[in-house]
């Protein structure tokens, strides 16, 4: 049996679900608690970051690796092209992404809701162990300038974030507006991934989270700010989650 070792909210955990679930592979999800996840990881001899695959006795972790894997052991449904000139295309893009729309995803989108933690608790302790309630009760102050400080969010790195943000979004805006995917005639990792890491911002169902009915009015501004360029997510979502 797969494990997959995440945190639910993560959207890079997102990206590996999806793969998952796309190439229709059995798998068990194991949520882990931010803060405590750090033991667990230490003794599968890694560092903190998530998601982690455990394939029989072997992990990995990281979700380019991690998608590498699957399509070399379940070649079912590829996400990576055999044509190795698309598949530079779709490796150069899932990288972009990762960096210029995860990245900046995250840190915009924390430094709002660290603020909020009768929003952002139930997603660190979704269907997590019983305990994970009562752990952040009390070391969530603790746990939210742990994550402000090692992830370097402030307003200041958010605001340069969402202007890293913008330039990325504009430029996948302008290719979708054009192709139906980012690579080829097909869809692959590039469009997976440009869907799952902007959907903290799309709220799509199939995430897997029950997203804040209230939304805090500063998130609310973000999500506005970037809508109209980013309503092919849903789409991808639709057609291939």
């Amino acid at each position: 049996m797969i494990k997959l070792y995440q945190f639910p909210i993560s959207h890079y955990c997102e990206k590996i679900r999806w793969a998952l679930d796309y190439k229709n592979i059995n798998y068990q999800l194991i949520n882990m608690l931010p803060g405590l996840h750090i033991n667990q990881t230490k003794k599968m001899g890694l560092g903190s970051s998530v998601p982690i695959l455990q394939y029989k006795d072997d992990y990995l972790q990281g979700s380019v690796k991690i998608i590498d894997f699957l399509d070399r052991q379940f070649p079912k449904k590829l996400l990576t092209p055999i044509d190795e000139k698309q598949r530079n295309e779709v490796l150069e893009w899932e990288n972009y992404l990762d960096k210029e729309i995860g990245v900046n995803v995250r840190l915009c989108v924390y430094n709002i809701l660290l603020e909020y933690p009768e929003i952002v608790k139930p997603f660190f302790s979704h269907k997590d162990p019983w305990y994970g309630k009562l752990f952040l009760l009390f070391a969530y102050p603790k746990l939210k300038n742990k994550m402000r400080f090692f992830m370097n969010i402030s307003n200041d790195t958010s605001l340069i974030s969402k202007q890293a943000l913008n330039i990325a979004i504009d430029r996948l805006d302008q290719h979708y507006q054009n192709n139906r995917f980012l690579v080829g005639d097909g869809f692959t990792r590039a469009d997976l991934s440009a869907a799952a890491l902007l959907a903290p911002l799309a709220m799509p169902k199939q995430y897997g989270l029950d997203w804040p009915e209230n939304i805090p009015v500063k998130l609310q501004n973000l999500i506005d700010e970037f809508s109209s360029r980013i309503s092919w997510v849903d789409g991808i979502y639709r057609d291939y989650r």
